[in-house]
C-alpha cells in the first residue's frame, strides 16, 4: 500500500535550504540596518509586502507629495500621514523642527519609528489612541490601500476626523468620483509615480489650492 503522504508536493531539501537561507539573509538585512547608523527612513528600508497592497512612491513623487505636506501645514503643523509610509520617511528624512508628524499604518514594521508610530486598521477607523485629538492636523496625507469604494469610505472617516481641514488624497484614477463624494476633493495635475509600475492609473487629490496643479 503507498503511503497516503506521497501525492502531496514535498519542497526538496535544496529548495529548503535556499528558502531558509533567503529568511537569513532578511533577517540580518533588517538588523544590519538598526545597527548601523543605517538611514532608517530611506524609502525601501521597510520592504513592500505586497499581502498588504503595499506600493513605495518612487522617491521623486514621495519628495514631491512631502514638500507638499510640509507647505500645506505651515510652519509649526502637523502632518498626519495615513497609509503613505514613503511619505512620512521623506519627511522624516528632513529632519526638521517646523512640523511634526505621525504615521498610522497597519504594518507593525514602522513601529520602528517610535512615538510617533499608530496601528491603523481602515476597518476600524475611528478606533484611534485618545491622544490622536480630533481636527488636530494641519494636513492629512492619505493612500487608501484598496481601490474600493468602501476602502475609500472607511479612510475618509479617519481623514475627516483628524483634519483641520487639508487634504491630500492619493488612489486610482478611477476612484475620482468616490473622492469627490467621500471628502469633497478634486484630481490635481500632478501625477504620483511608483517605485514599481503600476497598473492602475494612479492620481492627487486636494480639497485646497495647492502647488501641485
Amino acid at each position: 500500500k503507498m503511503d497516503d503522504d506521497d501525492d502531496i508536493p514535498q519542497l526538496s531539501s535544496h529548495t529548503l535550504a535556499a528558502l531558509q537561507e533567503f529568511y537569513l539573509e532578511q533577517q540580518q538585512r533588517e538588523g544590519m540596518k538598526t545597527s548601523q547608523g543605517f538611514n532608517q527612513y530611506s524609502i525601501g528600508s521597510i520592504e513592500e509586502d505586497w499581502q498588504l497592497s503595499q506600493f513605495w512612491y518612487s522617491d521623486e513623487t514621495a519628495s514631491c507629495l512631502a514638500k507638499e505636506a510640509v507647505l500645506a501645514a505651515g510652519k509649526g503643523g502637523r502632518i498626519a500621514c495615513v497609509s503613505v509610509p514613503s511619505v512620512y520617511q521623506k519627511l522624516k528624512e528632513q529632519d526638521s523642527e517646523d512640523f511634526s508628524v505621525c504615521i498610522l499604518e497597519y504594518d507593525r514594521r514602522f513601529s520602528v519609528y517610535g512615538e510617533e508610530f499608530i496601528f491603523y486598521d481602515y476597518n476600524h477607523p475611528l478606533d484611534l489612541p485618545e491622544n490622536l485629538l480630533p481636527h488636530s492636523f494641519d494636513i492629512v496625507i492619505a493612500d487608501p490601500p484598496y481601490l474600493s469604494e468602501e476602502c475609500l469610505q472607511k479612510t475618509a472617516e479617519t481623514i475627516k476626523y483628524l483634519t483641520k481641514g487639508k487634504i491630500l488624497l492619493c488612489t486610482g484614477a478611477v476612484m475620482e468620483e468616490e473622492a469627490a463624494k467621500h471628502l469633497g476633493v478634486k484630481m490635481c495635475k500632478f501625477i504620483p509615480k511608483h517605485s514599481r509600475n503600476l497598473a492602475n492609473e494612479f492620481r492627487c487629490y486636494v480639497n485646497y489650492a495647492s502647488e501641485l496643479d
